[in-house]
């Protein structure tokens, strides 16, 4: 008995090849692995290479030359940690370090607090509402020479218009210049007026993220709009709080233009240094003393009192925001 073997074939057509099984032109799966895998790094590879040429190089340099007693002048020295020691047991040091954390106090706490509630009142609905907000970031803009000539005649000994209020109440006239806390205190109100409104801004913008069904719930229930404010927008603002903490931290203790301005450009801080910040005792070292390594030393203690002060404000804003 003979069987067909022709019956038990499909009469279908083939299927055609798959296209996974197809192979790729070689120049194509370059370009794809091109576009894909190598463009983001291309694409980001500009700002890292500039942080190394203008931010990692500069550390290691500074690192390096603040083991040494190196001058302008050509003069080298391996003098170890001793440049650190020596700043260690430097009552000038101290003295601008004491300068710094008393002006970054008195105007970052006031800073914040201030930005906060303008920002706050920034996000109601007012009249000329875009006006309003480009209007708090002018003193951003303007010149800090302009600033330090406008706050200096403010804060003259003599004709200055804050003395002439304080008359009002039988206050003395006070040599702002002249007395550390009051020298503070006049920086302080500088360094606010310009960077209370930038702040703000970033506050408004985080504000404005925030659901409006939170207030609705919250103003169904009874909650005040003062309660809405610290139990509903402050918490929501946790993130943003530790970015304008931690900026506010690096600017407030690296603090330079403000008291050099203020001293008609005078580094030394007045005639006691009673108002000489860090950075401005880091310029007058490296380039009044010409003494390089000692001055990179004591640009080293500055960044790790940046570290420590940054790692404290995170670990406080974290607190009060609810986080352990």
């Amino acid at each position: 008995m003979s069987v067909n073997v022709d019956a038990g074939r499909s009469t279908q057509a083939p299927l055609p090849p798959r296209r996974g099984h197809a192979r790729r032109p070689q120049g194509r799966g370059f370009l794809s692995w091109l576009d894909l895998k190598a463009a983001p790094y291309l694409l980001v590879s500009p700002y890292f290479l500039l942080f190394l040429i203008f931010g990692i190089f500069p550390l290691g340099f500074t690192l390096w030359y603040s083991l040494f007693k190196f001058d302008l002048t050509g003069t080298e020295e391996w003098t170890g940690l001793g440049n650190y020691t020596a700043l260690l047991s430097d009552s000038a040091f101290w003295n601008a370090v004491v300068n710094t954390l008393g002006m970054f106090f008195i105007a970052t706490v006031p800073q914040i607090l201030l930005a906060l509630l303008l920002a706050n009142a920034l996000n109601k609905r007012i009249k000329g509402q875009l006006f309003v907000r480009m209007g708090v970031l002018l003193p951003l803009v303007t010149s800090v020479v302009a600033v330090a000539v406008v706050f200096t005649q403010l804060y003259g000994r003599d004709w200055g218009f804050i003395n002439w209020m304080l008359d009002w109440f039988g206050v003395d006239p006070i040599d702002w210049k002249a007395q550390r806390i009051p020298s503070w205190i006049a920086i302080s109100t500088m360094i606010d007026w310009r960077w209370t409104g930038y702040n703000a801004i970033i506050f408004l913008a985080a504000m404005q993220t925030i659901p409006k069904d939170l207030y609705e719930a919250a103003s169904i229930d009874g909650a005040s709009r003062r309660r809405q404010f610290w139990q509903i927008t402050v918490p929501m603002l946790r993130p943003t709080m530790i970015f304008v903490v931690l900026n506010s931290t690096i600017g407030g203790l690296t603090l330079f233009a403000e008291p050099t301005t203020f001293y008609g450009g005078n580094v030394h801080g007045g005639t006691n240094s009673q108002f000489q910040t860090v950075s401005m005792f880091i310029v007058e070292q490296g380039f009044r003393e010409f003494d390089y390594g000692y001055a990179s030393g004591a640009a080293w203690l500055l960044f790790l009192m940046i570290l420590i002060g940054s790692l404290i404000n995170f670990l406080l804003v974290r607190r009060i925001g609810g986080k352990k």
